[in-house]
């Protein structure tokens, strides 16, 4: 099997870029984001923000997406504006980690939360110790949803866009009812109000072996704790672009594809945005800071519904992260068979199976985000990058300035929203917010740049290894 069969409409393309993004971090990062900014009215902006910059994004990929309808996505956009390293560079990050990493990252979220019904998938259930490797019930469980997920998408598109659609879906309707009721139960405590009270009086939250500490924002410190935090609303909306990836799959994609990624990040956004009101709502501001393992979802479920509220936010949570996992499985392959294409990835991941999917690519994608998983450093790996991702967004988003200077005449079905000045001012806008972070966490983001910049030799060594040698 040589082509991808385009089977997928506009429906299951949004639920691929909404379900992608809806994982377990809009129910987790608000209590980090609190300890560093301290007030609802920056909680909310660093929301807002974070929601911007993503449709902002979304909005100029839609040109690129129209241009080059192929599976590969962003890969196929950067190597057309910027040649076949810059391309690979991506590529090789994706891989190594930002896919990868994110699918170990929430199958250890999906195990988590399962061991809430299944107390021996607790984390700290040892089944294996090495000494410089320890194997637990919980990993093996995240490694087993990977394996039944890359089954499921080995089989067809049509199994994967099902199980996508299900789980999105459910896990919508689900967080739009967390909404509801918390506004509904909360509008009659006062404790939205309490919290909206001094909405810009700003400040961050230390806690150092129990002992609490508060200090004041005002000027650039407070900017750069915006930043800062900004990370978590940034990492909770990641992901979107992965529809990119399954171009050759989609029906009518120049259509399709710009349309789905302004409606999907369009929902996620104001659903965060709601859920971040509702948890306002419910949970005075130190609450939600001190949140146990940051759970603020499972804190505000127990607000409305008492102890069962912990086993129903964890049913949210698995269904979330599920359904999660699948869309990144899903995309993924895709990627890294436009890599092979190329010659840039395994050879045999350039190949179709008999149900028209990347099968081989999958699996690989699957055994690598395994062993993340048996690693147990994919958490540090995820920080590493998340600058590193960022970057390769500018990247992409400077090529619709280049491709519209190199190719002028080049077809165009769409044109990016308000370009230049809105694709500018999300370069600029993140390119700030790359300058704050190596500033204020330069180990994470220096790390990250290491991980991209180690692709250039293995690029180089790969375009020899194809090269044929003269006789």
């Amino acid at each position: 099997m040589t082509e991808f069969k385009r089977s997928l409409g506009l429906m299951d393309a949004v639920m691929l870029v909404s379900g992608s993004m809806i994982g377990s971090g809009i129910f987790i990062v608000t209590a980090g984001m609190t300890r560093d900014l301290g007030s609802a009215g920056w909680l909310m902006l660093a929301w807002l923000v974070a929601g911007l910059l993503t449709v902002m994004a979304a909005l100029s990929y839609g040109e690129l997406s129209g241009m080059m309808p192929k599976a590969g996505g962003q890969y196929v956009y950067i190597q057309r504006a910027f040649g076949s390293l810059t391309a690979f560079l991506y590529g090789w990050t994706v891989f190594t980690v930002i896919q990868t990493g994110v699918i170990a990252a929430v199958a250890v979220a999906f195990a988590k939360f399962t061991a809430v019904f299944v107390p021996s998938l607790d984390p700290q259930n040892i089944l294996l110790d090495l000494g410089f490797l320890k194997i637990s019930a919980a990993q093996l469980f995240a490694i087993g949803s990977i394996l039944l997920l890359t089954w499921f998408n080995t089989r067809g598109v049509k199994d994967g866009k099902a199980v996508q659609t299900v789980f999105t879906l459910a896990k919508i309707i689900a967080l739009l009812a967390l909404i509801l009721f918390g506004l509904y139960i909360g509008s009659g405590t006062g404790i939205l109000q309490e919290n909206f009270q001094n909405m810009w009086s700003a400040s961050q939250l230390l806690i150092t072996d129990g002992v609490e500490s508060t200090i004041p924002l005002s000027g650039m410190a407070l900017l750069s704790a915006l930043g800062v935090a900004m990370v978590g609303s940034l990492f909770s909306s990641d992901a979107w672009n992965n529809v990119t990836f399954i171009a050759g799959e989609i029906k009518e994609p120049q259509r399709n594809i710009p349309l789905s990624l302004f409606l999907g990040t369009l929902i996620v956004t104001a659903l965060y945005i709601l859920a971040n009101v509702s948890y306002l709502a419910l949970l005075p501001m130190h609450q939600i800071q001190t949140a146990v393992a940051d759970r603020v979802g499972t804190a505000a479920a127990e607000v409305m519904f008492g102890d069962i509220g912990v086993y129903l936010m964890a049913g949210l949570i698995m269904i979330s992260t599920f359904g999660c996992n699948n869309g990144l499985i899903l995309a993924g392959g895709r990627l890294f068979y436009a890599m092979a294409k190329d010659g840039l990835f395994l050879k045999r991941a350039a190949t179709l199976n008999g149900n028209s999917v990347p099968g081989f690519a999958l699996w690989v994608q699957a055994i690598w985000a395994s062993g993340l998983c048996l690693s147990g450093r994919y958490g540090d790996l995820l920080n590493y990058t998340t600058f590193a991702s960022l970057l390769f967004y500018i990247v992409t988003i400077a090529g619709l300035f280049v491709l519209r200077r190199k190719e002028p005449d080049a077809e165009r079905p769409y044109k990016a929203f308000l370009y230049p000045w809105l694709p500018a001012l999300y370069i600029i806008s993140a390119l700030a917010f790359c300058a704050n972070l190596l500033i204020s966490t330069p180990v994470y983001t220096f790390a990250g740049l290491l991980i991209v910049s180690l692709g250039i030799p293995v690029y180089y060594w790969q375009k020899k290894a194809t090269v044929p040698s003269e006789s």
